[in-house]
C-alpha cells in the first residue's frame, strides 16, 4: 500500500514539480494538492495522507499556522516544511529535525525526508512538529472548529468572544457559535494584541468593544458592537478594562 502525500503551495510550478520528483517512486502517491494552509487542512481531513509537504510562506493562512491545526486532528499526518528562505530554517526548526527541504528540493533529500516521516509513529510526529513550530509563531488568522462532523475555518476577525465552560470554550462569531477543545488560555497567548481579558471565563475582541455598563444588580458588564450578549467583567479585570475603554 502506497504512502500518501499531500503536496502545499501556492506556486503551481512548485507544485507540479515536487509532484514530478514523487512520481518516481512506486511506494509514494500524491492524493490530493492545496494552494494555501486553510485549504491543507480541509485536504489533511478529507483524504487522510500519511505525509503533508507545505511551503510556509503561502497568503492567508501560512504554512506554520496550518500545521498547528493539523496537530490537533486525532491522527494527524507528518508535516514536512518546504521553503526557499533559508532564515526561516535556521530559527523555526530543531537541527536535529529533518522536517523541512530547502527550495529548489533536491531529489535524494526528497526521499531521505519521506522516509525519516514514514517512520515516525503519532507521538513522534507531534513532537517533531511542536519543535519546527515553536521557534517561529505567526499570527494565528483562523479558529479550527468541526461543526457537524466536518471542520471549519473561523477568520479571527470575525470573533466576537471566547467563553469559557469547563473544558470547551465557545466561540461567538458574526455568523453564530461553535465549540472548540482548546483551552483560553492558549487563545490569549495566541492572540493577546487582538484580545483582552475580562474575566476569567472570557477574552473579548478589542474591536468589538463599544464600553461598559451597569447590570440591574450593579455588576459592571461590556457592550458589544452589533452584538447584545451580555457579559460580566470581574473585579480582577476592572481596571485594565476601564484603562483600554478610556484610552480608545
Amino acid at each position: 500500500m502506497s504512502i500518501k502525500i499531500l503536496v502545499v503551495d501556492d506556486e503551481e510550478y512548485a507544485r507540479e514539480r515536487i509532484k514530478g520528483l514523487i512520481a518516481r517512486y512506486a511506494d509514494y502517491d500524491v492524493c490530493a494538492e492545496a494552494e494555501n494552509g486553510a485549504e491543507a487542512v480541509v485536504m489533511v481531513e478529507r483524504f487522510q495522507p500519511d505525509i503533508v509537504l507545505m511551503d510556509i510562506t503561502m497568503p492567508g493562512m501560512d504554512g506554520l499556522e496550518a500545521a498547528r491545526h493539523i496537530a490537533t486532528m486525532e491522527m494527524p499526518p507528518a508535516v514536512i516544511f518546504t521553503t526557499a528562505y533559508g532564515e526561516y530554517a535556521l530559527e523555526a526548526f530543531s537541527t536535529k529535525a529533518t522536517g523541512y527541504l530547502m527550495k529548489p528540493i533536491r531529489q535524494e533529500q526528497l526521499l531521505q525526508s519521506l522516509e525519516q516521516a514514514r517512520s515516525l509513529n503519532r507521538a513522534q510526529r507531534l513532537e517533531m512538529l511542536e519543535q519546527r513550530t515553536g521557534g517561529q509563531r505567526s499570527s494565528r488568522k483562523h479558529i479550527c472548529a468541526r461543526m457537524r462532523g466536518n471542520l471549519e475555518l473561523i477568520p479571527i476577525e470575525d470573533v466576537v468572544y471566547f467563553q469559557a465552560d469547563q473544558k470547551y470554550v465557545t466561540v461567538r462569531h458574526n455568523g453564530g457559535e461553535v465549540i472548540i477543545e482548546e483551552s483560553l488560555k492558549s487563545l490569549e497567548t495566541d492572540l493577546a494584541d487582538r484580545f483582552i481579558r475580562i474575566h476569567r471565563n472570557a477574552l473579548v475582541a478589542k474591536s468589538r468593544i463599544t464600553g461598559l455598563t451597569k447590570s440591574d444588580v450593579g455588576r459592571t458588564q461590556i457592550t458589544l458592537d452589533k452584538v447584545r450578549d451580555q457579559l460580566e467583567v470581574s473585579r480582577r479585570h476592572l481596571a485594565e478594562v476601564r484603562r483600554f475603554v478610556r484610552g480608545r
